[in-house]
């Protein structure tokens, strides 16, 4: 089985709940994000509308970062997920670079990279 998400962005009121449940799950550093909200406005006043989009890894089926990581600490996985083994990360900032979606950042405190991990610990259990 392979996973995708989906996201009703017509939905989106922008209000973060989805940040904050990303950074709570995954303790996630102040200042950095896997999971973030991005604002677009449209128009010219008084005509103007905003609109959010939010933002995370793709699990791309043809990982740039994954191709590009010197160490494999990238992978991909039978399902689908691109998940990260920091344990083999040098923090050489090569996955951030080839990465179209900005997804990836360096976490402050191990000086290693980070993604959305598509949360697998809670999906190999059964859980959403």
């Amino acid at each position: 089985m392979k996973y995708a998400f989906v996201i009703d962005q017509r939905k989106c009121i922008g209000c973060h709940a989805c940040t904050v449940a990303c950074k709570a799950e995954h303790d996630v550093p102040i200042g950095v994000y896997r999971t973030w909200v991005k604002y677009i406005e449209k128009g010219v006043f008084p005509n103007t509308r905003r609109y959010f989009l939010v933002n995370r890894c793709n699990h791309c089926d043809d990982a740039p970062c994954v191709a590009i990581c010197p160490t494999k600490a990238l992978y991909k996985r039978s399902d689908g997920i691109v998940d990260f083994d920091a344990a083999r990360c040098i923090g050489c900032k090569s996955c951030m670079q080839a990465c179209p979606y900005d997804a990836l950042y360096i976490d402050p405190s191990s000086n290693t990279a980070a993604k959305c991990n598509y949360c697998a610990h809670r999906t190999e259990i059964g859980l959403e």
